[in-house]
């Protein structure tokens, strides 16, 4: 039945057969039929409809398209990524799946019970009038705290251009919209972080993808073309340790960039959330470093450094402050108010350095785990990125093998991947997976490389 759903030949929107005919036709028993149609809802090739029963999910039968090598100039073009981006989360939201395709570290990293102290501590001097003060652009104290981090970077950045957010990705889509109207161009990295995709698509906006080299990251020629091709109102581009490939932007490269940007007049969106996860000794500087027109909007946010569940992040929005404050206001009005106070208290009192410093260390100690399972489980000619921070690696299998179908296979033994074609508009990267050295090393992590392996080479075979 997966099969048929995958190749096309039971469109979208179909009804699936009832549980009575499965049972009629197979011979197998209720439980079983239950059982497959929970694993296909599962994989993100069917949907339940109360009372009516299950039908073809959008997106089922997609083909991942095989990404260009030449970098051959884009064309820009209306984004439809949910669909595919959705049925890949969902499939491994399951209980006990191995997280190898998560967009999170180990929670267990995370210094929480330290952070809870914070979090009464800052509720206990909250000042009654904080819930009208620390309205956009934020809670003072918390955004003092911040722009002492810019320092420690180099980076003189007014307080008054910081506006906190609900994480980063509401600075990002704020960022976007502050911009940007409906039917502008976007550029975006290819292959690139797939909730920029998404955003793109819900605001109605078009999508230019300028290629991303695994080991020199953003091709500044392919931009370069791009803009002065198209009517580009915005760029969006990771310059830290990029989400899929780990990359990151020499110096150089990314002050071309922003000179790149300043002639055009084009703003850039800085999507910097690991910057602060760099293994060597200093963060590397990011590409508002180099603005002096105001134009870089850099976001970033504690959630991948400190706590997911917080939700707090920033922009640094430059010559947008004031329209992304006032957009703020206008959708979310305001960041958790107590949870703001806490993460300001523990960045003042908490030692959040040093807790940096052990997870940057756990993050390295880790990556050199799985670059060991990959030499030890997986099959010649399969190309890795060898980020110095973050906690992603990008894998490229030989052009025979499907990441989307190996996505599916590793799923239905317990094992989540990130396949390639999430991160794309165009579903490209069809032979690439990311994967996530983000949590401690185990027998059960070490386990399921050794059944991604096996899973490579019987698809090889198959294939070939």
């Amino acid at each position: 039945m997966a099969a048929e759903i995958r190749s096309g030949r039971v469109a979208v929107g179909s009804r699936m057969p009832s549980l009575r005919q499965i049972i009629a036709q197979h011979g197998v028993s209720q439980s079983t039929v239950f059982r497959a149609y929970y694993l296909l809802e599962k994989w993100g090739l069917i949907r339940a409809q109360e009372r009516s029963g299950y039908y073809v999910a959008p997106g089922a039968s997609v083909t991942a398209k095989r990404a260009p090598h030449a970098t051959a100039l884009a064309e820009s073009g209306k984004v439809d990524i949910s669909d595919l981006v959705f049925s890949v989360l969902d499939a491994a939201r399951h209980p006990g799946i191995v997280p190898l395709g998560s967009a999170f570290p180990s929670p267990l990293l995370f210094p929480l019970p330290r952070l809870a102290k914070s979090l009464a501590q800052g509720a206990r001097l909250l000042s009654p009038w904080s819930t009208v003060v620390d309205l956009p652009p934020g809670n003072e104290h918390l955004r003092r705290q911040i722009a002492l981090r810019y320092m420690g970077m180099g980076i003189s950045q007014p307080m008054e251009e910081i506006v906190v957010t609900n994480g980063a990705l509401e600075a990002l889509n704020l960022c976007l919209m502050a911009v940007t109207r409906p039917g502008d161009v976007v550029a975006v990295e290819s292959p690139g972080f797939y909730a920029a995709l998404q955003a793109i698509e819900r605001l109605d906006l078009r999508a230019v993808e300028i290629p991303v080299d695994p080991i020199s990251g953003l091709d500044l020629d392919a931009l370069a073309e791009a803009l002065k091709k198209h009517p580009i109102r915005a760029c969006w581009f990771m310059t830290n340790f990029q989400n899929p490939t780990g990359v990151t932007l020499s110096l150089e490269k990314k002050k071309a960039l922003v000179e790149l940007l300043a002639q055009h007049e084009v703003p850039l969106i800085e999507d910097d959330v690991y910057g602060e996860l760099h293994f060597q000794p200093e963060y590397p500087l990011p590409a508002l470093g180099f603005d002096t027109q105001g134009l870089v909007m850099h976001c970033s946010s504690f959630s991948k450094t400190l706590a997911p569940g917080y939700r707090i992040g920033w922009v640094s929005a430059g010559r947008f402050a004031d329209k992304v404050q006032r957009l703020k206001l206008m959708t979310t009005i305001s960041a958790s108010i107590p949870v703001q106070a806490g993460v300001a208290d523990y960045l003042q009192h908490g030692g959040y350095d040093k807790h940096l410093r052990k997870l940057r260390g756990a993050l390295r100690t880790q990556l050199g785990d799985m670059d060991a399972a990959i030499e030890r489980w997986l099959p010649q000619g399969v190309r890795r990125t060898h980020p110095e921070g973050g906690y992603f690696l990008w894998l490229e299998f030989p052009d025979a093998i499907d990441a989307m179908e190996l996505h599916r296979l590793a799923i239905a033994q317990g094992i989540s991947l990130a396949p390639g074609p999430i991160f794309s508009a165009t579903h490209g990267f069809g032979n690439c997976v990311r994967l996530n050295f983000g949590h401690p090393w185990s027998p059960k992590i070490d386990d399921a490389m050794r059944v991604l392996g096996e899973l490579v080479v019987h698809s090889s075979v198959r294939t070939g």
